[in-house]
């Protein structure tokens, strides 16, 4: 992974990172694996607008990925692509029966190379397993919460959690954010760090590009009116309150987390404020 700093011939470019993408071997999805991707433009079915800030953005295909890596076998290694809609970079595998699959890319993982999900399989890179057969201190990422449900931790790019310990039928896995939690010892893991490590050192450069991305411009909520925001209204830049939501709800600090959630018995550590 590289990032390359561009050379300042116009003012958009002068402080731009962008990726190197070294890792990239093809810029040609599979299409097999392609379905269309519409954008809501933050509107209802009625056009109404109930997300504000969306809008614009270049035109996207979704790639389908597959998150349970429920098929045993080995699969090798086509390429590795370019997702638009995902920060981590993605791997098309073909099976010996000549399924192909996208799945998410692991740190490190090569054209040619061999990854097996399942039971009993060795703790490599790219290979997918139950957490309770991993060797302790192993990292992991696309974590399951649920058996069969399909990763949903630890997918973007950078990320990896930590076996931390087995305990029973249970696993204490260190989550990214400094969480420590209990997860079911049968929930599939893959063995790894998530590619594109150098995604947070990127610099967009200039305002234009978030409009590319489908972000539109994020108004403060101090200069607007008191019709449109708690916080809007005051004479000039006086504007008293405290920082809530658009709803009215509290932020910074105020813990909006159920504390009759199901899941907090399985939360051993909470994350680090």
């Amino acid at each position: 992974m590289s990032v390359r700093k561009l050379k300042p011939v116009t003012p958009g470019q002068r402080f731009r990172v962008v990726n190197g993408f070294d890792a990239i071997t093809t810029d040609k999805p599979e299409k097999s694996l392609l379905v269309p991707n519409k954008r809501s433009g933050g509107r209802n079915n009625s056009g109404k607008m109930t997300m504000k800030f969306m809008g614009g953005g270049h035109k996207r295909k979704y790639r389908i990925i597959d998150f349970k890596r429920d098929k045993e076998g080995a699969a090798e290694v086509m390429s590795i692509q370019y997702d638009p809609n995902r920060t981590a970079f993605i791997a098309l595998v073909q099976f010996a029966d000549g399924e192909k699959r996208y799945v998410i890319a692991q740190g490190g993982l090569q054209v040619g190379q061999k990854i097996v999900s399942g039971s009993g399989v060795a703790p490599e890179v790219g290979n997918a397993m139950p957490l309770g057969e991993m060797p302790l201190g192993t990292t992991i990422s696309c974590i399951e919460l649920r058996p069969g449900q399909g990763a949903v931790m630890a997918r973007s790019a950078g990320s990896f959690a930590q076996l931390m310990a087995k305990d029973g039928k249970y696993v204490t896995v260190k989550m990214p954010s400094g969480e420590t939690r209990l997860i079911l010892a049968t929930c599939v893991a893959t063995i790894g760090v998530v590619s594109n490590s150098d995604h947070q050192l990127l610099v967009s450069g200039k305002a234009g590009r978030s409009r590319w991305l489908g972000r539109r411009p994020r108004t403060r909520p101090v200069v607007m009116n008191p019709v449109d925001h708690p916080m809007g209204g005051g004479e000039g830049k006086s504007s008293g309150g405290h920082p809530r939501s658009k709803n009215g709800i509290p932020a910074k600090g105020f813990k909006t987390r159920s504390k009759t959630k199901a899941s907090n018995k399985y939360i051993i550590e909470r994350r680090k404020k």
